[in-house]
This record gives structure tokens, C-alpha cells and sequence, in this order.
């Protein structure tokens, strides 16, 4: 880590730092400064990939929903964050994580996808703006991680297949819903959201404007969240009816990525789910 230019930066001296547990794809660091500030900085080779992160969580703040921490510093290797001193959750704020939740849903694009291409994990998030959901989200979020699939030769004829004969099947569920399209948080699993002295907060982001049915059925894939979160979430913003039988469909994007990041063990998730859509 380039200390140096963390110190030139801020105008402060690092007194002590900690390496700390942050996810997957990127080391993280509790860093103190000179005047008793502690931060937290995240580092990692993949060159833009914090700018697109810095612009995720700028346009998560614009809804005024939920606690999102302030950028400090984000250059191409590095990327410094207010730190956000955790509590552990309880039932009241998982239930404000699911309203505050619900709010940011109710901030509105005019089209599906985002001014840029970005990341989830350090897989390339295709974000090109399309007016109709289905399409957007079977090309550049199924097709696309196939391609990646097939490049990497962790696909099979199966697979292909599968994804090919979804088509019309995402068609006709996503094409259900009239909803506007909602600003997503893109990757919203337990590791990603935080309960801080202030309330519940959001970090890591994979941004972008879709139905916001996405975010919620990834809420619900790994591990998921207690029944409070929900309620808070449909207090706010109730859902439409429908929505649990698109839910596998959302899902199998997220698996699909896993499958690219992590290898085979997610293979057979991601068949059952496709079956499951063509039985």
C-alpha cells in the first residue's frame, strides 16, 4: 500500500495500521491518522475499479435513503472511506435496512442500466441503457456471463441451451411488471450492508437503474435477511404480485457470476434453477 500518497493526499501522517477482513476481491486496511481520524482504505490491482465503485456509492448518496460512507480518496490503486463505527443488528434496524431500502428503490431512472459499465466482484457489469427490461437484463446479464462462461471454458451444451430456451420465459415474467426502473445497489448480500451508531448503511455497490425485484431476490440467495428486513422493505414499498415466481430468474445472474469467479461447484445451482423455469 502506498502510504505516501494516502499521507499527501489527506494532508495527515498514518500512525498505525490494521489489516482487516473486506471481502473477496480486494485487501482491506483500519488506518489512523495523525489527528486521531481513523479510516478505512481498500486496495487492489484491478486499475479502475474503485473509480467505478466511488461512482456507485456517489449515486447511491443522491437518493438520501440510506447511510452510504463518504469517499475520502479514490485513485487507481486505492480507495479511502469514511469508517463506519458497527453495532451488531437487531430487529428495528433490520427492519430500517429494508425501508431504507424501499426508498432508495423509489429513486427513479429514466431507462434501465447505468452511464457506465462497472463491476460485480471483478467481473465486468454490462450497463448499457435500454428502455425495456427483459431485453436488457437476458443480453447483459444472462448472455453475457455465458459468454465470459464459454470463454473460460466453464460452460456445456447444457448450459448453452438452458439460457438459450430462457429467453422467452424472461420475456414474458419480466415484461409482467410496469414499474419504473429503480436505483439498484447491485449486490446486496449480508456482507454488503452494515449496521453502524447511526442506523443501517450500504457498501459495495454493483450499480445500476433496474426492477428493483433484482436486488431483493439476491437478498435472498445467499442466506438471505429475517423476516424484519422484509417487513420494513413492503411497509415502504409494497411489492407486486408475481415476484417470487420471478425471483430464481434474478438469481441465476448472480449464480451465473459466481460460477465465472469461483468455478464449477456453482454449476449445478445454476441448472437447477434454469430447469426449474423449463419443466
Amino acid at each position: 500500500m502506498n502510504f505516501a500518497l494516502i499521507e499527501q493526499s489527506l494532508g495527515k501522517k498514518i500512525i498505525r495500521f490494521q489489516a482487516i477482513s473486506g471481502g473477496c476481491t480486494a485487501k482491506s486496511y483500519l488506518v489512523e491518522l495523525d489527528n486521531s481520524l481513523k479510516i478505512f482504505v481498500k486496495t487492489h490491482a484491478q486499475k479502475d475499479i474503485f473509480e467505478k465503485e466511488a461512482n456507485g456509492l456517489k449515486e447511491l448518496e443522491k437518493a438520501q435513503a440510506i447511510i452510504i460512507p463518504k469517499i475520502l480518496l479514490v485513485t487507481e490503486e486505492f480507495l479511502c472511506l469514511e469508517l463506519l463505527e458497527q453495532v451488531s443488528f437487531s430487529a428495528e434496524s433490520y427492519y430500517k435496512l429494508g425501508q431504507g431500502l424501499a426508498l432508495l428503490h423509489k429513486f427513479k431512472g429514466q431507462q434501465y442500466g447505468f452511464y457506465e459499465d462497472n463491476y460485480i466482484g471483478t467481473t465486468t457489469q454490462i450497463n448499457k441503457y435500454d428502455k425495456n427490461w427483459s431485453h436488457f437484463f437476458y443480453q447483459n446479464r444472462l448472455v453475457y456471463q455465458l459468454k465470459l462462461l464459454e470463454e473460460k471454458r466453464l460452460s456445456t451444451k447444457d448450459l448453452c441451451q438452458g439460457v438459450a430456451q430462457l429467453e422467452n420465459i424472461v420475456v414474458k415474467l419480466l415484461d409482467q411488471s410496469q414499474d419504473r426502473p429503480s436505483l439498484l445497489h447491485g449486490d446486496l448480500w449480508s456482507g454488503n450492508v452494515l449496521c453502524t451508531t447511526y442506523g443501517p448503511a450500504l457498501i459495495d455497490p454493483a450499480v445500476y437503474y433496474g426492477h428493483r425485484e433484482a436486488d431483493l431476490a439476491m437478498a435472498a440467495l445467499f442466506g438471505g435477511f429475517p423476516l424484519d428486513f422484509y417487513l420494513g422493505y413492503t411497509d415502504e414499498y409494497p411489492l407486486e404480485g408475481g415476484h417470487l415466481e420471478r425471483q430464481g430468474i434474478y438469481q441465476l445472474y448472480h449464480v451465473l457470476n459466481h460460477l465465472n469467479l469461483f468455478g464449477r461447484s456453482y454449476y449445478s445451482q445454476a441448472m437447477n434453477i434454469i430447469r426449474t423455469y423449463l419443466e
